[in-house]
């Protein structure tokens, strides 16, 4: 409640505040490498702070499933990172996980412009993001 509070006393609005949730949860895949560890930490407080905030919990999830997806392929803990990069020394056998990183970055940071972008085109339209959802 107190977070709730103090986002609205910053009166942000929607669009800084969902580019700002996808950024922190970028962030922190980079460290946790699993998608739904990641959730079950920021699910349970953003969920209900975004709801007395006003917005709709499809919305605070969609917002977060765009930040998730954003560092997947760079993650070294990524579960599938091993299996990538095996695929990967098929081609370039002496490639490694800095090789591998490198050659994604660009598919990450186009993905990081592109993806919030697209959240931000389909609030700004007011399309809902789920059955139901304002």
């Amino acid at each position: 409640m107190k977070g709730a509070a103090l986002l609205r006393a910053l009166d942000l609005g929607p669009i800084p505040l969902l580019l700002a949730l996808i950024a922190m949860t970028a962030t922190i895949d980079l460290m946790l490498g699993s998608a739904s560890a990641t959730w079950a930490l920021l699910g349970p407080v953003l969920v209900p702070m975004f709801m007395l905030l006003g917005y709709a919990p499809e919305l605070t999830q969609t917002a977060y499933r765009v930040g998730d997806s954003l560092t997947n392929i760079i993650t070294p803990l990524s579960s599938n990172f091993p299996l990538v990069l095996m695929f990967f020394q098929r081609y370039e056998p002496e490639a490694g996980i800095g090789t591998l990183t490198a050659t994604m970055l660009p598919y990450t940071l186009t993905n990081a412009v592109v993806w919030p972008l697209m959240l931000v085109f389909w609030v700004w339209l007011g399309l809902p993001t789920g059955p139901g959802a304002p």
